[in-house]
């Protein structure tokens, strides 16, 4: 069996770490520390656990499984194929890929340009520039292990790096106390803020990059290529965590008030370095941007060649480099206006899907435990995320309101535990209720 050498498990580990940081990881660790002061340390390692414990665990569960489609079968094979495109749809063309570019954009670009040129015509041309070099990247996913983990990887770290060490050596304020739910409750916002990263349901996706980047250096063994993946995951951990935690301490120390993670990274690179940190951050934010964007039109072209083949690897690409372009033009503002309630909605049923892959055999994979919880968590967590985009959801809406935890954004807690606990009963009453290993031909364990 082939065995990967540190160096590949090195460059393989910052590939997945460019996959996953994109420019929503470095603005809202900046605002978090500014929001959370002296409450510091909860608030980091609720968004810690979130933004990086439940991705790496989101790589391993679809690395064990073979795909998230394979995971999502265990609750039906209708519900796999409607979460799955949604799950894509979602980190891809509809929201995750847009986002990047334009954020980029308004970060990296848009402080440069003179007052009449900051309008509709010069989003298109930057990001049609965009996605053409993002399409160009997609069209070889084996040689991303080698662009970015050997090339923008080290040079994105390099830029953050320079701007910590700035910032040790020249510190510029205090931790304030701690405003708004950060003063309440610093560990669940904290934990709900890493939600917004979209780090875990792209997980979900940059799983099976990471298997296949495995399969094409030569590796077979399906145990060989999930201990791969934790490997690497490790080291990924420990680099997303360190990043994390840096940015956010240069929020704590930067207090004052601002609307958001980008006016403060904007405002502490401004402080540290004056107009020469405008080139620094639009780099940064560039680069972060393009990793994250050309992973996730790999991933996505990736599954829909698998479903549709009718359609090439390289006819995908183009669809969703395409299609991403006519979304990032409808602005910045209006994509993070659906970007709450659609993750609010999708994140509980992500989360409980990672959790059970891997206490999976406590139960034999048995269909009901998987069916009935994510019945309930899917309830909840749609009915959640309606409210929150202003609709009237009737009773329904009345009773999530009524749940525990619901104030902390964690109303779907109890009803997956009612879920879980109907599923057990109805596996004992049906211990050979056919399972997804069944349905495809093997016995189930």
């Amino acid at each position: 069996m082939k065995t990967l050498s540190k160096k590949d498990t090195l460059f393989t580990s910052l590939m997945l770490f460019s996959l996953f940081f994109g420019a929503g990881n470095l603005i809202f660790p900046p605002f978090l520390g500014q929001s959370a002061g002296t409450a510091f340390w909860p608030a980091m390692i609720g968004f810690i656990l979130s933004a990086v414990g439940l991705p790496i665990l989101g790589v391993i569960a679809v690395a064990k499984s073979e795909g998230l489609h394979v995971l999502a079968s265990r609750v039906h094979p209708m519900f796999a194929m409607v979460f799955t495109v949604i799950i894509y749809l979602a980190i891809g063309p509809l929201l995750g890929i847009p986002r990047a570019s334009s954020l980029a954009f308004e970060m990296g670009v848009q402080p440069f340009l003179p007052n009449g040129m900051k309008g509709a015509g010069a989003l298109f041309l930057y990001t049609f520039v965009y996605f053409c070099v993002a399409y160009w990247l997609a069209l070889k996913p084996g040689k991303l292990v080698d662009r970015f983990g050997k090339l923008l990887t080290p040079l994105l770290l390099t830029l953050i790096v320079l701007i910590v060490v700035r910032a040790l050596f020249h510190p510029f304020g205090e931790p304030t106390p701690p405003v708004n739910s950060y003063a309440k409750n610093p560990f669940t916002t904290g934990f709900l803020e890493g939600y917004f990263t979209m780090d875990t349901i792209a997980a979900l996706n940059f799983g099976i990059v990471i298997s296949l980047t495995f399969k094409q250096m030569g590796m077979t063994d399906k145990k060989q290529v999930v201990s791969s993946s934790v490997r690497a995951g490790v080291v990924a951990v420990l680099v997303l965590t360190f990043i994390y935690v840096m940015l956010a301490y240069l929020g704590s120390l930067h207090g004052g008030s601002t609307e958001n993670g980008a006016q403060t990274l904007t405002e502490i690179v401004f402080t540290l370095f004056g107009p020469v940190g405008a080139v620094l951050l639009g780099l940064v934010f560039t680069l972060a941007c393009l990793t994250t964007s050309v992973g996730l039109v790999t991933s996505c072209s990736q599954y829909f060649a698998k479903i549709v083949p009718a359609l090439s690897y390289r006819m995908w690409v183009t669809v969703f480099a395409g299609f991403s372009l006519l979304v990032a033009n409808l602005g910045l503002t209006k994509i993070l206006q659906v970007s709450v309630p659609a993750l609010t909605a999708i994140y509980p049923v992500a989360i409980l899907l990672i959790v059970l892959s891997f206490v999976d055999h406590w139960f034999g994979g048995h269909r009901a435990v998987y069916g009935f919880a994510t019945l309930f968590v899917s309830v909840v967590s749609t009915t959640d995320a309606l409210m929150q985009a202003g609709l009237d959801v009737g009773g329904i809406g009345k009773f999530v309101k009524s749940l525990p935890f619901y104030e902390v954004g964690f109303s779907w807690l109890v009803p997956t535990g009612v879920g879980l606990l109907l599923g057990l009963v109805f596996k004992m009453v049906i211990p050979h209720k056919l399972t997804d290993k069944q349905m495809e031909g093997t016995p189930a364990k």
